[in-house]
């Protein structure tokens, strides 16, 4: 008798359920963003591939290592600029078709041209001191 009650006792402690992982440790769960401003949690991964694509660079770049919601870099804030531009530009296009993104001016550098590179195949013209004089 002294062996069961006991186990009488403890059985409900063993009929419990299991604890369940914090939210943020929940497998599959989405990550938890602080400080965003333009973007959903469910586009931040997916948009931030793409604006490292479109300028080439790397994280980094925007982003402060190990602090990503800081706003200490002014590329950060410029980028903000940006997706701003490219959110009023594209709803000009009756169609409903993404025709802007980053990637139309900066081609995979992290500054865009803005003006065609000079073609080193071209002849060079013969400078004039007056124009129309050939």
């Amino acid at each position: 008798m002294r062996f069961v009650l006991p186990m009488l006792m403890l059985l409900p402690l063993c009929a419990q359920e299991p604890a369940s992982p914090p939210p943020a440790e929940a497998k599959g769960a989405p990550r938890a963003f602080k400080n965003l401003q333009l973007l959903k949690p469910e586009q931040v991964m997916e948009q931030m591939h793409e604006y490292r694509t479109a300028l080439g660079v790397e994280c980094t770049f925007c982003h402060v290592r190990g602090d990503f919601s800081s706003d200490e870099k002014h590329h950060k804030l410029v980028a903000r600029q940006m997706i701003e531009l490219v959110r009023s530009i594209n709803p000009q296009f009756h169609d409903g078709k993404e025709h802007v993104t980053c990637y139309t001016c900066h081609r995979g550098a992290e500054h865009p041209l803005t003006a065609p590179a000079p073609n080193p195949a071209a002849p060079a013209e013969p400078a004039h001191e007056h124009p129309g004089e050939h």
